[in-house]
């Protein structure tokens, strides 16, 4: 009997929606959004938007808490639904939900933080009539959606080609919205610039090494790649060109060293809230990525990668943390420590074992609540041109606003990794990971690196608490519950995983677990 390959049809792609669940509802509200884009009138856009961003994120978080416990590859092999898939889809759009909150805020500025009309030329005529009309730009919404299924896909993919399709996904939305804010425009512009033109170079580096490994082991997937290497077949210049190639792609993307150029200026010239999605989520997505690649698909070369992810970790944590002292500004201050943070949660990847997992697990759920958090309240100090994010504007805040000035004074001591914050707990955890592995050079630059980080911290609270205040500083704007419960969760999340974080670091014991 003639079979269906002898006379050239394609066979039908088995494929497990229910698995995949979670991603199809971003996806499908995200095109749903674009709909409201088109036909409903859009004095009812935002809260429409609003509406039905929120309410996916929350359904697709639910469908992920029905596939726990699910352990197998789906969509002909392209897709990995393990514990790591499901603990950072959970965190995604936990942090998804609060970044959208922020996103949705109207209260702070007439018309929110984001411009009316993007084609219209800063300063120009077009610009001043959009903004007196308080226009909003509600697309917002939809590229947020798409922006989170792209990170969803990305940690999530078991080959290659999938994982940048992921890559590129969520990398094209967070371009444009880096370019989308109200206020200080050509800054806004700028940031999108530099974040494209150098996110395309990585992604130019990311599809050369996927080249190579094809080239190595004729396969995108990574368990055959994995296969490939421990048998030491082919060209061991492939391999390892390959490998480097693909982990730079992937370190520019977290903003490890010496790929972190582009983090200061784009986390300082986005809207404070697409900065603080970017910081959290992508880096989430990113840190997914990196250790399904390091761990399923290179575990037989893990003496080869794993001196250059010491440099790499020492070099992220010193840089981050010295270059952070010297900022003045606080979102360039909070960019800078997030290369540091990148680089201790790369201590734990060094690991290489099921704790290292999840201690990465862990820690980007410490970090992720408190950053959100933080930039929430930058968005909240303001004077005439906008957000005041000059150290300087913000001294003698603590007595203008004693809950803001707290809130923000909590995340501090968090990211400097204080007892019973968030942040103690899971530096103890990555450091102790790489003390298991044999890491204890790079524990002890650690160390030091979170004392140095906790000098410019304890900077930032000392101005806010014991500077005088000046007669015509900024204020701090009151604003609706979209941000109060963005920053109450945050708060709430820094302490209870500070002081009860049994029940989370079980949780991601028991997510390390790769599928093979």
């Amino acid at each position: 009997m003639t079979t269906l390959a002898a006379v050239g049809v394609i066979p039908t792609p088995s494929i497990q929606y229910a698995a995949i669940a979670p991603m199809l509802i971003i996806f499908g509200v995200g095109l749903v959004g674009v709909l409201v884009e088109a036909f409903v009138p859009r004095g009812l856009r935002h809260v429409t938007q609003v509406v039905i961003t929120l309410a996916g994120i929350v359904a697709a978080f639910v469908s992920v808490v029905v596939l726990a416990g699910t352990h197998r590859v789906v969509v002909e092999g392209a897709v990995a639904i393990d514990g790591p898939t499901l603990f950072l889809w959970g965190l995604i759009l936990a942090l998804a939900f609060l970044a959208v909150l922020t996103i949705a805020e109207r209260a702070l500025d007439p018309g929110g933080a984001f411009t009316g009309s993007a084609a219209a030329l800063p300063g120009s005529a077009a610009e001043r009539e959009v903004s007196a009309a308080g226009i909003t730009a509600t697309e917002v919404f939809p590229l947020t959606l798409f922006a989170v299924g792209g990170m969803m896909l990305f940690p999530a993919a078991n080959d290659l080609l999938t994982m940048f399709v992921g890559l590129e996904v969520l990398s094209l939305p967070l371009y444009l919205m880096c370019g989308l804010a109200r206020r200080r425009r050509l800054l806004s512009q700028e940031a999108a610039m530099k974040y494209f033109v150098l996110g395309a170079y990585s992604s130019g580096f990311f599809l050369f090494g996927i080249a190579l490994l094809y080239g190595y082991a004729g396969s995108f997937r990574l368990a055959a790649i994995a296969s490939a290497a421990s048998s030491q077949l082919g060209n061991d210049g492939l391999l390892l060109g390959g490998m480097a190639l693909l982990t730079v792609g992937l370190l520019f993307k977290i903003g490890a060293v010496p790929f972190h150029s582009w983090v200061p200026d784009v986390y300082q010239g986005a809207p404070t809230p697409v900065t603080g999605f970017m910081a959290t989520a992508t880096k989430a997505a990113g840190f997914g990525a990196l250790i399904r690649v390091l761990y399923v698909a290179l575990p037989g070369m893990t003496w080869d990668w794993r001196p250059i992810m010491w440099g790499v970790a020492i070099l992220t944590m010193v840089v981050g943390s010295v270059l952070a002292v010297t900022q003045n500004d606080v979102k360039r201050m909070l960019a800078y420590s997030s290369v540091a943070h990148a680089g201790f949660i790369l201590t734990a990847v060094i690991a290489a074992t099921r704790l290292g997992t999840a201690s990465v697990l862990f820690y980007l759920a410490t970090y992720g609540f408190a950053t959100i958090g933080a930039f929430a309240i930058v968005t909240l100090v303001r004077d005439s041109a906008g957000e005041a994010t000059h150290l300087s504007q913000w001294a003698g805040l603590g007595r203008r606003s004693p809950v803001v000035a707290g809130s923000f004074a909590l995340f501090l001591l968090a990211f400097a990794g204080i007892p019973l914050t968030s942040g103690f707990t899971g530096k103890f955890a990555v450091f102790t990971a790489a003390l298991d592995a044999g890491a204890a050079p790079v524990v002890i630059v650690g160390v030091l690196s979170s004392a140095v980080a906790a000098f410019f911290y304890i900077r930032v609270i000392v101005v806010m608490f014991f500077s005088a205040p000046a007669p015509d500083g900024p204020t701090v704007v009151i604003p609706s519950a979209f941000t109060s419960v963005a920053v109450a969760i945050g708060v709430a999340v820094t302490v209870v995983l500070g002081v009860v974080p049994a029940p989370i670091l079980d949780l991601a014991n028991r997510a390390s677990l790769f599928v093979r």
